[in-house]
C-alpha cells in the first residue's frame, strides 16, 4: 500500500510575491523618473542608489527567502558585503584627504 508523500516545507501565499513584484515595479518606475525629471548631481545618484538598494533588499528578503532564515545565516551572508561598502567609503575618504593634502602642500596641479 503506497502512502501519499507530504511536503513539510514552508508555503508562502502567492499574494506576497505579487505585492513584492508590484513594489519592485514601483521602485523601478521611481528610478526611471529620476532620469526623466532631469535630477542631477548628488541627489540623482543618492536616489538611484537608494532605489537600487531597496529593490535588492526586497529580492534578497522575499525571493531568496532570507526573511525566514536564522539570524546567524542572515548575518553571515549580508554582513561581508556591508563591510566592503564601509571599507570602500573609508578608502574614498582617505583619497579625498590625500588629494587635499597634496594640493595644499605641493601646489595647484596634481600629476
Amino acid at each position: 500500500m503506497a502512502q501519499a508523500q507530504t511536503h513539510s516545507g514552508q508555503q508562502h501565499p502567492i499574494r506576497l510575491y505579487l505585492v513584492v513584484w508590484g513594489l519592485l515595479f514601483v521602485l523601478s518606475t521611481f528610478s526611471y523618473l529620476v532620469d526623466y525629471l532631469g535630477i542631477q548631481g548628488y541627489p540623482r545618484w543618492s536616489l538611484i542608489i537608494l532605489f537600487m538598494m531597496l529593490k535588492a533588499g526586497l529580492i534578497v528578503a522575499i525571493f531568496m527567502h532570507m526573511a525566514w532564515e536564522r539570524l546567524a545565516l542572515v548575518y553571515a551572508i549580508l554582513l561581508p558585503p556591508l563591510l566592503v561598502l564601509v571599507f570602500v567609503a573609508m578608502m574614498a575618504s582617505e583619497a579625498h584627504y590625500t588629494i587635499f593634502t597634496r594640493m595644499a602642500f605641493l601646489g595647484g596641479g596634481v600629476q
